[in-house]
């Protein structure tokens, strides 16, 4: 045995002392559960997603004591027929009083009817932040449910940014819970498949929860440094299922493999640190380096899935390093105990590439044709993804079955108040308050005599010191109409200039709801940048690992096949209902498809180049390095596959397009890709490809020594 190859050195002495590595894994994972417990998570803060004017008038707005405090409002509705408005007004009276004594509330406003004499509102001010306000919500629903419980004959309804922010938080939760619940006894019932054995489907699963918890709470101190936004447990949660069942697959199988052989359980076990160790190891480099690509976005919600991500491939690399030889040392034969005696046996009779094989074998007869039909295919998939159009999460694409969201569009529709606000900030070094008033007016008044913003409900407010002035206005139409946006260009563009042309030292800013989610939308997009960044590092990873510059092309250019197919069947799907993609769905699921898709075609690789270091013509060695990992590539992308699908079925829109997105794409990248574009490819390609076999020395190609012929 080659005693050169660090993951056979590290191996060998957790195979050799299994319960010391044992215990030092559990002592990692111990101690990370007690981080989580010990050092609280550090959440972003609305300062963190800040950017361009607008970001400058919400820090001018705090510096000055004036920003906004989350607002409620009821909502007095008739259940049929015209409303009877004094009743209504009654009702909404009693509200108020109510709402007055909750603890939390800041102000309550005296009813206002609409002008179409449908609805009745009563308009509420919390106090503090957006976290203080969902501190106290409750009691404030509380009191509008009790209103409803005494009023049967009318419809008496809350929204506001707490209540619709808290009716949210919930719906996401269960929805989690509900699609995490639903992934492991999947994930464990496509290994049982996979395996036929209790014990061998347990040890993937295994090693993957402990990896997601161990990162977790290694993230915990580390959210100092990089806050989440309240995402990355799950997004930890679905990557370490992910690599932690890749990692054990390859390894576990080739393990198994080497004992069905004759050998000793440390002999198979150093076998497989040579070989599927080794292309763990440049999986797991591959996904950090992919998912690396998420701090160049820019984005604090990026930052935080990026080093969750990163601590969780690690971590999952480590354990499949350490403790998995450990376990299988420990175990022995009793892996592949207790037995499910029908899939045993038909595991048994199958036997490794037993259907891949009957698969490869036209496109190794016909490798040009299997090109052309397969990348034919995917360029055809790709296609839609031209068009694809994105923006940011609306009000129209939560899930319209939360009885806040409802409201709320139904208050905006009745109050033109209750719609987004443009918010006009103006800051003067001196105490020039009543010229930057009369300015600010002015602003509103020529805002609504253009028709760009409602003529009712402007609100000016002034900083104790007099230096900072602003002005709330109403948009025309409702939240996530992209009409509005017409007005903050014109307010930035003419009416503010020429309102403040005669103040001198007045710095102003054009902000509010409406202008965070224009500017937000017109960021020059990162994601070209982040391709540039994954594929090139990715391309470098394959020239270091195989010695192959047209490998490396290769591979890029199967990455892009299979994000591109991605992206198309994304744009199909979802573009004709809602109108558009989620905008950071394209970012997130191209580095995540890169990382998770470099695992199969490392693993891949690495047989190939085994097969002809072994002697195999260079055909047959391409057809032996699919049909030996084809049963691990779909097991693994099975797993993956029904995990993402579970996402697809919820109810939030932007769960539900990650969820297509990854499924759609591992799921091509796992069949037409793995199986037939790329073994064509490598025989289309022989002659620049035939060193694959090269062994240049005996460090660097550990697996040559340790295979047998």
């Amino acid at each position: 045995m080659s005693r050169t190859s660090l993951t056979v050195g590290v191996a060998r002495w957790s195979a050799t002392h299994p319960w010391r590595a044992i215990g030092l894994w559990a002592a990692l994972v111990t101690t990370a559960v007690v981080l989580m417990g010990t050092v609280p998570t550090q959440q972003t803060t609305d300062a963190d997603f800040r950017v361009g004017e607008s970001g400058a008038a919400a820090a001018m707005l705090d510096d000055a004591g004036l920003a906004p405090t989350p607002a409620e409002s009821v909502l007095v509705t008739a259940r049929s027929g015209a409303l009877d408005v004094p009743a209504a007004t009654a009702v909404a009276t009693q509200i108020g009083d109510r709402a007055a004594d909750v603890a939390g509330v800041a102000d309550v406003g005296a009813p206002v009817v609409s002008g179409s004499r449908d609805a009745v509102l009563v308009p509420i001010s919390m106090t503090g932040g957006l976290d203080d306000a969902l501190a106290h919500v409750a009691d404030l629903e509380a009191v509008t449910a009790a209103a409803q419980a005494d009023h049967p004959g009318l419809r008496v309804q809350q929204a506001g940014d707490a209540s619709l922010q808290s009716a949210l938080d919930e719906k996401v939760a269960g929805d989690l819970a509900a699609a995490e619940a639903l992934s492991l006894p999947i994930t464990f019932l496509i290994l049982l498949v996979a395996f036929g054995a209790f014990v061998a489907a347990g040890i993937p699963v295994l090693l993957a929860v402990t990896s997601v918890v161990t990162a977790l709470g290694l993230y915990a101190p580390l959210s100092h440094l990089v806050p989440d936004s309240g995402s990355v447990a799950n997004v930890v949660l679905l990557i370490g299922m992910a690599v932690g069942v890749d990692y054990s697959l390859f390894y576990l199988r080739r393990e198994r493999e080497e004992r069905a052989r004759g050998r000793s359980t440390i002999d198979a076990i150093e076998i497989a640190a040579a070989t599927a160790g080794r292309a763990v190891v440049v999986s797991g480099l591959a996904v950090t380096v992919a998912m690396s690509g998420l701090f160049l976005s820019g984005e604090p919600v990026f930052d935080a899935l990026a080093v969750g991500s990163i601590l969780v491939v690690l971590v999952a690399v480590i354990g499949s390093l350490t403790v998995l030889p450990a376990m299988l040392a420990t175990l022995g034969r009793w892996v592949d105990r207790p037995r499910i005696p029908l899939l045993w046996r038909l595991n048994r009779r199958i036997g490794t590439g037993g259907i891949s094989g009957r698969l490869v074998r036209p496109v190794v007869r016909r490798p040009v044709v299997s090109a052309l039909l397969a990348g034919g295919a995917l360029v055809a998939l790709a296609v839609p993804a031209l068009g694809m159009s994105t923006h940011q999460s609306t009000i129209a694409s939560l899930p319209q079955d939360i009885p806040a969201v409802q409201t709320y569009l139904r208050a905006q529709e009745s109050f033109p108040s209750q719609r987004p606000v443009v918010g006009v900030v103006l800051h003067t070094s001196v105490d020039g308050s009543d010229a930057a008033r009369a300015a600010a007016t002015a602003i509103g008044r020529d805002a609504a005599r253009a028709g760009l913003v409602e003529a009712d409900g402007q609100d000016v407010r002034v900083s104790p010191d007099g230096r900072t002035v602003a002005v709330s206005l109403a948009a025309l139409h409702p939240e996530g109409d992209s009409r509005n946006g017409a007005a903050v260009d014109a307010l930035r563009d003419s009416i503010v200039p020429s309102a403040t042309r005669d103040l001198a030292g007045t710095t102003s800013a054009v902000g509010g709801p409406v202008a965070e989610a224009l500017d937000v939308d017109r960021q020059t997009s990162r994601l070209p940048l982040v391709i540039a960044f994954v594929l090139l590092l990715t391309m470098l990873m394959i020239v270091w690992t195989f010695r192959s510059l047209t490998l490396a092309l290769l591979t890029t250019v199967l990455n892009l096949l299979s994000v591109g197919a991605a992206f198309g069947v994304l744009t199909m799907v979802f573009q004709g209902g809602s109108g558009f993609v989620i905008d950071w769905i394209p970012l997130f699921c191209f580095v995540v498809l890169v990382g998770l898709s470099m695992d199969y075609h490392v693993f891949v690789l690495s047989r190939v180049r085994e097969g002809l270091r072994r002697g195999l013509p260079y055909p047959l060695a391409v057809e032996a390095g699919i049909r030996e990992t084809a049963g691990v590539v779909t097991s693994a992308a099975a797993v993956m596959v029904s995990v993402f699908a579970v996402f697809g079925t919820l109810d939030l829109m932007e769960m539900r397009q990650m969820g297509v997105g990854l499924s759609v794409a591992i799921l091509v990248d796992a069949t037409l890709v793995r199986l037939v574009l790329l073994p064509a490819l490598l025989l289309v390609l022989e002659r620049p490809l035939r060193h694959l076999g090269r062994v240049r020395t005996s460090a660097e190609a550990p697996e040559a020594e340790l295979v047998p012929a």
